[in-house]
């Protein structure tokens, strides 16, 4: 099992920065990705980042040289350092930890209300 928690949404003006948290706590070890999502009204919901265990990253187009996911392993947190924000980038943000395989699980936070004002 694994527990995660999102942290750190708010209101944001339009060119500003805020960065997401994710707590993750249970079965850490068993963990091999995290991933950041996305899902706007009436939109299919999106991978925005992620990392692996090994420390590779990936990044959709859509934040890619905006949006920085990052790791602290002593503390088991998950950032997404969100810069340059647009209007667009509101949603509700979730992180997501997938098991390694041969495992089953896949764990999702609450997410975090994230809104972008002009």
């Amino acid at each position: 099992q694994v527990q995660l928690v999102e942290s750190g949404g708010g209101l944001v003006q339009a060119g500003g920065s805020l960065t997401l948290s994710c707590a993750v706590s249970g079965s850490v070890k068993d963990i091999n990705l995290i991933g950041w999502y996305r899902q706007a009204p009436e939109k299919q919901r999106e991978v925005v980042a992620s990392i692996i265990t090994g420390g590779g990253r990936h990044y959709s187009d859509s934040v890619k040289g905006r949006f920085t996911v990052s790791r602290n392993t002593a503390k088991n947190i998950v950032y997404l350092q969100m810069n340059d924000m647009k209007i667009e980038d509101t949603t509700v943000y979730y992180c997501n930890a997938v098991l390694r395989p041969g495992l089953d699980g896949s764990y999702w936070g609450q997410g975090t209300q994230v809104t972008v004002f002009s």
